[in-house]
C-alpha cells in the first residue's frame, strides 16, 4: 500500500506536473495517469481530497464498497482513510472533472481546522457519493476553479483567507446538496427503513441479544452497507431521528412488549435485551417513557 505524505508525491505518482502551491492543489483529472502495471492500486493520503469526477475508467472502493464513476458526482475524502482504485485494463474512457487536494497545514490556526471534522460526509463511503444536477455541478466547479485562480495568483495577506472562504462555501454547498440528496431519492430510503426495521426485528429477537448485547450504530451500519454518518444523517432527514435513536425506540418497543406480556421480572427483561446492568435498563426506560419499568407494568395490572 502506498503512502501519499504531501501533495507533491501523489503529484508524481498520478504523473502530473509538481503543484503550483505545495498545500493546496486543484488537479485536472483528465491529466490523472495512475501506473498501469498493476490491475488493483491501494493507498493512505495525509491530506483531504475532493472529487468532482465522471467516465472514469477505475473502480473506487473503501473496503467492500464500490462505486463506478460513470456520472459526474462528487466523493470526500478525509486524511488517512485508505482508498483502494481497481483498475480496468484495456477499456477506453475519457475521464473528466476535478479533483481539489488539501493538505491540513494548509488550515492550520484557522476555524476550518476545526469545523472541517464536523462535515460529516468526510466519512462516508465513495458508493454514498453526492450526485448533483448540471445547475450544482456547475455552481461547484466555478468555486474549484476560484481557488485556482486564487493560489496562482501573486499570494498576499489576503490569499490565505479567501482561498478558505472558498473552501468553506463549496464544503457548505455539498451538506446543502446532501440533504436534498436524502429527501429526492424517496424510494432508496424507503427500502433502507424497511431493511433497518428488519435488521432491528433480527437484533431484539431473544437469541441475539442474549449473546451480543443489543446494537451499535456501527453494526447496524454495516448490514445495510452503508457508513454510520451516512446512515444517520439520511435518517435524521427523513425521520428526525438518528440511528441510535431508531435503536432506542425499537428497545423501548420490545421492552414494553415484554413488560405487559409476560411475567419476566425487570432484571431479567433487562438482560434478555442485551443490558448487563438492569439499571441501565431502567435508565434508558425512564428517560424515553418519563416512567420506571415496574410503573409501566402496574398500569397494566
Amino acid at each position: 500500500m502506498y503512502r501519499f505524505k504531501t501533495l507533491s508525491e501523489f503529484h508524481r505518482y498520478s504523473n502530473l506536473p509538481k503543484p503550483q502551491h505545495p498545500l493546496i492543489s486543484l488537479v485536472d483529472y483528465s491529466k490523472v495517469n495512475y501506473p498501469t502495471n498493476s490491475n488493483e492500486i491501494k493507498w493512505m493520503q495525509d491530506f483531504y481530497s475532493i472529487g468532482l469526477k465522471r467516465n472514469v475508467n477505475e473502480k473506487f472502493n473503501y473496503g467492500q464498497q464500490k462505486y463506478d464513476f460513470d456520472e459526474g458526482v462528487l466523493a470526500f475524502v478525509a486524511p488517512k482513510q485508505v482508498l483502494t482504485i481497481q483498475i480496468q485494463q484495456n477499456i477506453t474512457a475519457n475521464a473528466s472533472g476535478w479533483l481539489l487536494l488539501i493538505h491540513p497545514d494548509f488550515l492550520w490556526n484557522t476555524q476550518l481546522a476545526k469545523s472541517i471534522k464536523n462535515y460529516d460526509y468526510f466519512g462516508y463511503s465513495v458508493n454514498e457519493a453526492l450526485f448533483l444536477s448540471k445547475k450544482e455541478e456547475s455552481i461547484i466547479v466555478e468555486l474549484l476553479k476560484n481557488i485556482k485562480r486564487e493560489y496562482q495568483s501573486n499570494i498576499d495577506k489576503f490569499s490565505e483567507n479567501i482561498i478558505i472562504s472558498q473552501i468553506e462555501l463549496l464544503l457548505n454547498y455539498a451538506e446543502r446538496y446532501y440533504q436534498r440528496q436524502f429527501i429526492t431519492r424517496k424510494i432508496t430510503n424507503h427500502e433502507i427503513l424497511v431493511k433497518l426495521e428488519t435488521a432491528l426485528n433480527s437484533y431484539f429477537s431473544k437469541k441475539n441479544t442474549l449473546i451480543n448485547g443489543f446494537p451499535t450504530v456501527v453494526q447496524i451500519a454495516n448490514d445495510l452497507n452503508l457508513s454510520p454518518n451516512y446512515l444517520s444523517n439520511m435518517l435524521k432527514t427523513i425521520s428526525g431521528q438518528s440511528t441510535q435513536q431508531h435503536i432506542h425506540n425499537k428497545l423501548i418497543e420490545v421492552a414494553k412488549e415484554k413488560l405487559s406480556t409476560t411475567e419476566l421480572s425487570v432484571s431479567e427483561i433487562a438482560f434478555e435485551l442485551g443490558f448487563e446492568y438492569p439499571a441501565s435498563f431502567s435508565k434508558l426506560f425512564k428517560n424515553k417513557t418519563t416512567v420506571t419499568p415496574i410503573a409501566f407494568r402496574k398500569s397494566f395490572n
